[in-house]
């Protein structure tokens, strides 16, 4: 690809470059995903009776939570996008049980997500049709600290953001679920306290949604929309390079490959990228980063 004068070729000709790159990564099964959103489930499924029973203290148990909120929102994410497997495929049922159970340790409802979702890449950066344009910040400190304010009860953001997006699409029966999730969070965590569990049940759900949700807003919503100006397909998403490395990053440092061709895997985007870059470039995309 680095051979050819892409300069040559008209942006129809370029656009059908993309797309030939990128069939070349669609439908591949990702195995890996799937494999750790059930690892990752399991972890913390094992971190209750660990911790209640003393083997590992609670500070550990925090750290280790906190990073299965983070990660489970990932396998979570292909499903949203039906990456494991299509609408009417045989194995459709491992795509919506890989969603709903990844985002318990985050406490996020699944359908939630995905709707929401759906409506960012249709309306990126867009300033009323966004649902996550709340997370859009001056630079990093300020993207952590509006993650935070974000979910304070009266704040425009993060859930409530959410919640007006599916009364602007009339998906009642996905409000109508999120509250019930949402509430039977609430319900488990002050039954935990009241048996006399409150610092297991914070470290362990309560914290770790926060800490996780900040993660996820700050690598997923605001550095790869930075400074989230455009609304051009090529323009609303960028590469950038994190200090914590792809993997730190939750993959993210490609994002603008996900916006552009959201079906293709999480662990394939990078190699899509190095191979779309020069055809990116010639059609303007924000790939300055790497």
């Amino acid at each position: 690809m680095s051979d050819r004068d892409l300069s040559l070729l008209s942006d129809r000709e370029l656009a059908r470059l993309e797309r030939d790159i990128a069939r070349r990564h669609i439908g591949k099964f990702p195995w890996f995903i799937v494999i750790c959103a059930i690892v990752n489930f399991a972890i913390w499924i094992s971190l209750w009776p660990l911790v209640f029973t003393g083997i590992i203290p609670v500070w550990l148990g925090l750290i280790i939570a906190s990073i299965n909120a983070a990660v489970g929102y990932l396998p979570s994410h292909e499903a949203q996008h039906d990456i494991i497997a299509r609408p009417g495929s045989k194995l459709r049922w491992l795509n919506e049980l890989i969603g709903h159970l990844s985002t318990i340790p985050l406490a996020l409802p699944y359908k939630l997500a995905k709707v929401t979702h759906q409506e960012h890449h249709k309306h990126t950066n867009h300033p009323e049709l966004d649902p996550d344009v709340s997370s859009h910040a001056r630079g990093p400190w300020h993207a952590v600290w509006r993650s935070i304010v974000n979910r304070q009860p009266r704040a425009k953001g993060a859930f409530n953001a959410y919640g007006r997006t599916l009364v602007r699409l009339k998906r009642f029966d996905v409000l109508r679920e999120a509250a019930v999730c949402r509430l039977a969070w609430f319900m488990s965590l002050f039954a935990l306290a009241w048996c006399g569990h409150a610092i297991e049940a914070a470290a362990l759900w309560w914290l770790p949604h926060h800490i996780g949700y900040t993660y996820i807003q700050f690598y997923l919503s605001w550095a790869p929309h930075h400074p989230a100006e455009e609304t051009h397909p090529h323009r609303a998403t960028r590469s950038f390079r994190s200090v914590v490395g792809n993997l730190g990053s939750m993959g993210m440092q490609y994002h603008v490959v996900h916006h552009l061709h959201p079906r293709i895997p999480l662990y394939r985007t990078p190699q899509a990228y190095w191979e779309m870059k020069p055809v990116l470039e010639a059609r303007g995309a924000n790939v300055d980063g790497l």
